[in-house]
């Protein structure tokens, strides 16, 4: 090869060359001015809900409060009462949480085994005989005879490991046997399957709510006149103005047997009495799609808005008709708003707290208010972080489905 040759090899490459190295100073310094941003957001935002998520797993309760009980009782096969030795180690356990003051964390704990079990270890520990004493299961019972009942003695054993699957097991309705197998809990207690199937459809039926009434609306804002169109967008836009709770409280009283809807419908004789339309699920409906009907018109609207009017006139030049052309030619380029409104309106409904707490009845509660309960009220964060991370599956379910229906409309809209 001739130095002419090199000479242009290094003529052609050296601003190739410039080109990245200036592409990666660019990187570097975008990168660096978004660092402070980024560490901030993974401090304040990340990392407490990876902890708090990570209760999911985490039950350091009894291993944390009676340590020498739960390693113990992870060895012991859970088969009638336990042996001497353990109910010995149980006792100076509970005499050592006592007097360090940790003795209400164990027994919260295991309450959410057996319900009662609180109680009995509350008043077990002010009454706690002498931990060396010979018999001392005998004592025990002689003080309370529910401790002769092997139910709370295995609810030892379950809250034992400071890891555990029980959460994400009790919220697919399964619990483990005393056998080790998954069987199905009692009826009462299998709710959370339930939840979520019914989180999922009040979020699906507003979702077709909003896209029923929202395509027409956005319809009519994109192809209104200016003066009118900025009118009717300064109206929808009017309620964001307001707070959440405030929208929802107005349903409620615009609902309510003696509210304004009610008077308008026997006025107009549809009906003989005032209907009950709030503490059910139709009151639920009305008031999801009210509050969730922008997030469905805006992202049509912005699409809308990019249409030609002129395909519509080719379409009706060629023959097409009203029907036809619609549906050939201006629906699919809407599909990607479409998409989009529906995504944020099915991921926002499955998160909904406030409105089916207030207009909703017993029956219309949705996921997010027992992780509320979970987390605030029994302080069972545990299952408030399982149902969190099945409320964020669902979720990432949605968001790979709307991606693979929005990559077939932007191939049918090309």
């Amino acid at each position: 090869m001739t130095s002419r040759t090199h000479d242009l090899m290094r003529i052609g490459l050296e601003p190739t060359a410039r080109a990245r190295l200036r592409v990666n100073r660019q990187s570097v310094h975008a990168l660096m001015l978004i660092g402070p941003c980024l560490l901030f957001l993974l401090i304040t935002f990340a990392v407490p809900i990876a902890a708090m998520l990570f209760r999911s797993i985490e039950d350091p309760e009894l291993a944390d409060t009676l340590p020498h009980t739960a390693a113990a009782f992870q060895a012991w096969d859970g088969v009638g009462l336990p042996p001497e030795n353990l109910v010995r180690i149980f006792a100076q356990d509970v005499a050592a949480a006592r007097e360090t003051g940790n003795i209400g964390v164990a027994a919260r704990r295991l309450n959410f085994e057996v319900p009662g079990f609180r109680g009995l270890l509350l008043q077990t520990a002010r009454d706690l005989p002498d931990p060396e004493a010979p018999d001392l299961l005998q004592r025990l019972s002689e003080a309370d005879a529910r401790w002769q009942d092997p139910l709370y003695w295995r609810a030892i054993k379950t809250a034992a490991p400071r890891f555990t699957a029980r959460y994400f097991l009790a919220a697919a309705g399964l619990q483990p046997g005393s056998d080790g197998a998954l069987v199905q809990p009692d009826p009462n207690r299998r709710i959370y399957p339930t939840l979520l199937l019914r989180t999922l459809w009040i979020s699906l039926v507003v979702t077709v709510l909003c896209t029923v009434l929202g395509y027409p609306v956005a319809f009519l804002l994109a192809t209104a006149s200016t003066k009118y169109s900025n009118l009717l967008l300064l109206l929808l836009l009017l309620p964001f103005w307001t707070s959440l709770l405030v929208r929802t409280t107005a349903w409620l009283v615009l609902l309510q047997n003696e509210g304004l809807v009610n008077h308008v419908l026997v006025w107009a004789g549809l009906f003989d009495e005032p209907q009950q339309l709030i503490r059910n699920r139709l009151g639920l409906y009305v008031a999801m799609t009210h509050i969730l009907l922008p997030f469905m018109i805006l992202p049509l609207f912005s699409v809308m808005k990019g249409i030609p009017p002129v395909l519509m006139r080719a379409a009706y030049s060629l023959g097409a008709g009203p029907v036809r052309a619609f549906s050939r030619i201006y629906l699919p380029q809407t599909l990607p708003g479409l998409g989009a409104g529906a995504l944020l309106v099915f991921i926002m409904s499955l998160g909904y707290y406030i409105t089916p707490a207030l207009v909703g009845g017993p029956g219309d509660q949705m996921l997010s208010y027992f992780i509320a309960e979970n987390a605030s009220a029994t302080l069972n964060w545990g299952m408030a972080a399982a149902l969190s991370l099945a409320l964020m599956a669902c979720v990432a379910v949605a968001l790979v489905i709307f991606a693979r229906i929005g990559s077939q409309a932007l191939r049918l809209r090309a």
